[in-house]
């Protein structure tokens, strides 16, 4: 089990590499990577706050959830903070297991609780000024099927 919260970019594919390094008990691993994108045309980037102790403990809650659901081998959360610009990387999830359905449903189950769940306060820097960002209702609504 891998919790990280930082400031500095990752290497998805090194990241992947360790995870599932000298396991044979492994045989699938489900990724996935959130960047920072532009809807509007008008983002310059995306700056994330947080407070530490309180943002690795609920991630560390958050995958242990997830490890008492599903039958995983590993696990790895990175989640970055600071002020990101357009295209770069802010998170990834990696799950791990002896077979596919535990990987995918535990990617997915983390997936929907870390947008609503992981104390991070979002603020977009755009052209036209800065504003806080609000949690979206499809997230909240992909919450609910777990």
């Amino acid at each position: 089990m891998t919790v990280r919260v930082q400031s500095e970019d990752f290497d998805m594919g090194a990241e992947l590499k360790l995870l599932s390094q000298g396991r044979d008990d492994i045989g699938a691993v489900v990724s996935f990577s959130g960047l920072v994108r532009d809807d509007t045309g008008d983002l310059l980037a995306l700056e994330l706050e947080h407070y530490p102790g309180m943002t690795q403990a609920a991630l560390a809650d958050l995958e242990t959830k997830a490890f008492a659901r599903w039958d995983l081998s590993a696990c790895l959360i990175i989640h970055r903070y600071g002020k990101l610009e357009t295209g770069a990387q802010i998170m990834m999830v990696a799950t791990a297991s002896a077979h596919r359905r535990d990987a995918f449903e535990a990617a997915q189950y983390l997936m929907d609780f870390l947008k609503t769940d992981a104390p991070f306060w979002k603020k977009e820097h755009l052209k036209s000024g800065t504003r806080w960002v609000a949690q979206a209702t499809s997230d909240t609504d992909a919450k609910k099927r777990w």
